[in-house]
């Protein structure tokens, strides 16, 4: 179990991946009135997870647990970054 916290840690604070996330969530809701909005998230969302560990190399726990952890990591970064952007909505006082 520690492994998978070792890899949450390291995914969570990774820049590349906060900023693959950054600019995924915000073409996802730029595009979202032409392409919709969950599944292009989700397959961003997926994508990243997969991409990361095997462009960079995966760890010695495996491929998979890599990008089992990165889903998790993924999702939790993309729904913080959306609840900034209807917080900022919202303070603009734009409609949603």
């Amino acid at each position: 179990m520690d492994f998978l916290l070792e890899i949450f840690m390291r995914q969570l604070f990774d820049p590349f991946r906060i900023g693959l996330l950054l600019f995924l969530v915000v073409t996802t809701v730029r595009n979202s009135h032409a392409t919709g909005f969950a599944l292009p998230l989700a397959l961003g969302i997926a994508f990243v997870a997969v991409l990361i560990p095997g462009a960079m190399g995966q760890d010695k726990a495996g491929l998979l647990p890599e990008i089992g952890v990165g889903i998790a990591v993924n999702l939790a970064w993309a729904a913080a970054m959306l609840g900034v952007w209807a917080l900022l909505r919202r303070l603009r006082g734009a409609s949603a």
